[in-house]
């Protein structure tokens, strides 16, 4: 089975739409999409993400099945709960604390998190500081189920940390969606702690990460990357990727977001 997990292009989060940018990424990514022989579509019902799925659907001539757990990764952290989250969350105003205030949830600075280790472990990350201020273990939890629920589908059972095979299957699933929740799934399958997929990748608007099953011994199966984040459809159409999914490259590049 192939697993294709597919960013939305360069987002106005504003109208929850596309940026012209955008628009023209998701039309790179459609022209590709017919060679990519996906059987199964998959996608958030944000707008963004439908947006972009649209150019691929069209160029296959497919429909999409919508998820609502494919949307991006709803869970907060709640920074009024442990004062020592305002060093986590520092663009978080005092105002904001003092209400309240909540801040998405692995948008943390790598001062804090790197000092934390629990962030790093696989199960750890749900004793964090910011796991327990807010639903983000709850989230995780739900997001992990549907997921096992959709390849149930396809003949793979979650067991533990593996999944046992009940029916063979070479279909391709592709879904379209977003950041948060691509980096969740991928430690789900990976079991490992989202925390540091959050923080140790940065998957730009339009990219691809194809993961594949690996059926080493007869009826126990994993999934592996074969490439993440790959944007060869923007450099085929001689468009450079967005910065959409980075941070300054050095901290006085005041044109870079900071």
């Amino acid at each position: 089975m192939r697993i294709l997990l597919i960013r939305h292009g360069d987002p106005d989060y504003e109208h929850d739409d596309l940026t012209e940018k955008g628009r023209r990424e998701a039309a790179l990514l459609g022209r590709m999409a017919p060679s990519m022989n996906i059987d199964d579509c998959y996608v958030s019902p944000l707008g963004r993400a439908r947006a972009t799925a649209s150019y691929s659907l069209k160029a296959m001539g497919k429909e999409a099945a919508v998820l609502d757990w494919l949307m991006e990764f709803p869970a907060k952290a709640d920074i009024s709960l442990f004062p020592e989250l305002a060093r986590a969350y520092p663009d978080a105003t005092k105002e904001d604390i003092r209400c309240a205030a909540s801040s998405v949830v692995w948008d943390m600075v790598p001062s804090y998190w790197t000092e934390h280790p629990e962030y790093m472990e696989p199960e750890g990350w749900r004793r964090s500081a910011a796991a327990r201020s807010g639903d983000s273990a709850q989230v995780y939890d739900r997001v992990c189920l549907e997921l096992d629920r959709l390849l149930e589908g396809y003949g793979y059972v979650r067991e533990g940390r593996r999944y046992r095979v009940v029916r063979e299957s070479t279909r391709t699933a592709a879904c379209y969606c977003h950041f948060g929740i691509i980096c969740a799934l991928l430690a789900h399958l990976w079991n490992t702690s989202p925390f540091v997929l959050w923080h140790g990748l940065a998957l730009a608007p339009t990219s691809v990460t194809e993961l594949v099953s690996e059926e080493r011994q007869q009826g126990i199966a994993s999934f592996r990357a074969l490439r993440v984040g790959d944007i060869s459809h923007l450099y085929a159409g001689q468009e450079p990727p967005s910065f959409a999914a980075r941070f300054c490259e050095v901290f006085s590049n005041e044109e870079q977001r900071h």
